[in-house]
């Protein structure tokens, strides 16, 4: 054999032995910004402010952990989603919309989904607009993902007492009316 061959051989293997200890980190699923995606949301680590408990129930069959509150009991109730993200203004616009529904509409529960990592800004942000409704916090899109939602916020869906989506709205809702019109439209 050749030098060349020899050499060709050895770097061969050289090159072999560094994609096969690379392999395991290339195949590990990431979601954003490189968050590792077990299929199970972890709860945020940075400092919360205190926010209103959620329903202690999924969210149409998801497992979220609540953002700045504790889950307590609530069943048997449509619930009204409305997915958003701190830095998205057009939910800085809706979410007093979805806070005067939830006042409005006791019959409902209305709950966010913060789909951003950063719980401490979604948090910050409720609490700066004086929104009341509780949030779940979403780091990793994990909502979105399951419900086969589009990568869009704000986005609202109406889901029917047994976990059923019953309607996905990928708009925002300006008003009251607006909402409570598209609401009243769903069969629950």
């Amino acid at each position: 054999m050749n030098n060349t061959v020899k050499w060709s051989i050895a770097g061969s293997v050289v090159v072999l032995a560094v994609v096969l200890a690379l392999l395991p980190g290339m195949l590990r699923n990431t979601g954003p910004a490189g968050v590792e995606e077990t299929g199970v949301d972890k709860p945020a680590v940075a400092q919360v402010d205190p926010r209103p408990d959620c329903p202690e129930a999924d969210v149409a069959g998801v497992s979220l952990a609540c953002l700045g509150g504790k889950s307590v009991g609530l069943a048997g109730k449509p619930t009204v989603v409305n997915v958003w993200a701190w830095w998205c203004e057009p939910c800085r616009a809706e979410l007093p919309v979805m806070d005067a529904f939830a006042a409005a509409h006791p019959e409902f529960s209305v709950v966010g989904v913060h789909a951003d990592p950063n719980a401490a800004n979604g948090a910050a942000m409720l609490n700066d607009l004086q929104i009341k409704l509780p949030s779940y916090q979403d780091n990793i899109g994990v909502f979105a993902g399951k419900l086969a939602l589009p990568n869009v916020v704000p986005i609202t869906l109406v889901v029917r007492p047994d976990g059923t989506v019953a309607r996905t709205f990928p708009r925002t809702f300006s008003t009251l009316a607006e909402l409570e019109a598209a609401v009243s439209e769903v069969t629950l």
